[in-house]
């Protein structure tokens, strides 16, 4: 498999998901049937155009199910073209002109709104160092995860039969460059202090999106994972995952995963909206089209994120990812400009990893959850 993944670009730039040419379609076959159907525990399905193209998608990839955080007033459109393929997961309503409601009461009532209109059974938490700058007010009662309002959520999340997801930490080149001002936004190691003693005060499972937030220190993560048995991660923010899982020494990262088989899910992150299939939204340009103003653009975006994750899981493929990454000029401008990609370097992860991966661990875990009554 590895030597024909690739074989279809044209080494033209069509997209900034596509920057060497990529017929992505054709690249699903290459690939072939997963080792599992895929459960994709992290997604943002929004737009019922846009959602029947990540149909299109999920059917080439391998996606079986996905969780998703469907933006509230979206839920129906979503579910009538996705039907029970998708679950839905309680999320901040980041509409919300009250910014100081959001993250605190405000989201009481979102977290029963989701449970009882919609089913979900996971809440979702936004903890990143970015919340001093979008809290509202003094945001002092939620920098530490375990503040009051957080544990007032969880203990609602509790009561209504729900486990969480967490985006707890950015990625390094963040702290390196927005987040250098360590007074107001803390070390990155400090974010995950009061988020252990949540860890150990809730039992219910806790999924730490984006790898636990630090696919840059596996050390870190063994350490994590082996105090808390409730814990486990998902591979999404597909990006940056995969620049930081490339640079490692591919020997590594693959122990990494065959160590903690059932206790890391599959996530990509994809993001799809209307907005992605037009250049203008009510006459004006739309702020989504540089990322995609047509269905190929849109199509090409969605499948970039399943290609460069099966791709890295699956094969023995090195190169550079077709999907730009800005990240690398925010950090080395000297050797990195906008529109360039990092490197992406497959694991060969064997097929009983695989399919823990990609299904029996979400099944274990987020499914049977779901089904309790």
């Amino acid at each position: 498999m590895a030597d024909k993944v690739g074989s279809t670009r044209d080494g033209v730039y069509r997209s900034d998901a596509n920057r060497s040419g990529l017929d992505y379609g054709t690249e699903a076959g290459l690939l072939g049937e997963p080792a599992a159907p895929i459960i994709d525990a992290h997604t943002h399905i929004n737009g019922r155009a846009a959602a029947a193209i990540w149909a299109r998608v999920a059917d080439l990839y391998g996606i079986g199910r996905v969780y998703s955080m469907t933006r509230f007033p979206e839920v129906e459109a979503v579910q009538e073209v996705l039907g029970d393929r998708v679950r839905f997961l309680a999320f901040p309503d980041w509409s919300n002109p009250d910014a100081e409601a959001v993250h605190r009461d405000g989201y009481l009532s979102v977290i029963e709104a989701y449970r009882e209109r919609f089913d979900a059974r996971v809440v979702k938490f936004w903890a990143g160092p970015g919340l001093v700058d979008h809290a509202g007010g003094d945001p002092d009662d939620l920098i530490e995860f375990d503040s009051p309002w957080r544990v007032k959520q969880a203990e609602l999340a509790t009561e209504l039969g729900m486990m969480f997801m967490v985006h707890i930490a950015d990625p390094d080149t963040w702290f390196a460059t927005r987040y250098a001002d360590g007074a107001k936004y803390r070390t990155k190691a400090a974010q995950y202090v009061s988020f252990e003693r949540m860890l150990e005060r809730f039992s219910q499972p806790w999924i730490a999106a984006h790898m636990g937030g630090w696919p840059e220190d596996l050390d870190f993560l063994d350490g994590l994972l082996e105090r808390h048995d409730n814990l486990y991660l998902d591979s999404s923010a597909t990006k940056w995952v995969v620049r930081e899982l490339s640079v490692q020494p591919r020997e590594r990262v693959a122990a990494f995963f065959t160590r903690w088989r059932g206790r890391v899910l599959f996530g990509s992150d994809v993001v799809t909206m209307d907005a992605h299939l037009t250049a203008e939204v009510d006459g004006a340009l739309s702020i989504k089209s540089e990322q995609a103003s047509t269905e190929e653009g849109a199509f090409d975006l969605y499948a970039s994120r399943y290609w460069a994750l099966r791709t890295m899981f699956e094969t023995y493929y090195e190169g550079e990812s077709p999907i730009v990454d800005p990240d690398l000029a925010m950090v080395d401008p000297v050797r990195f400009g906008e529109r360039d990609a990092p490197v992406l370097r497959g694991l060969g992860l064997g097929a009983a990893v695989l399919a823990d991966l990609y299904c029996n661990t979400a099944i274990a875990v987020v499914e049977r959850w779901c089904a309790q009554g």
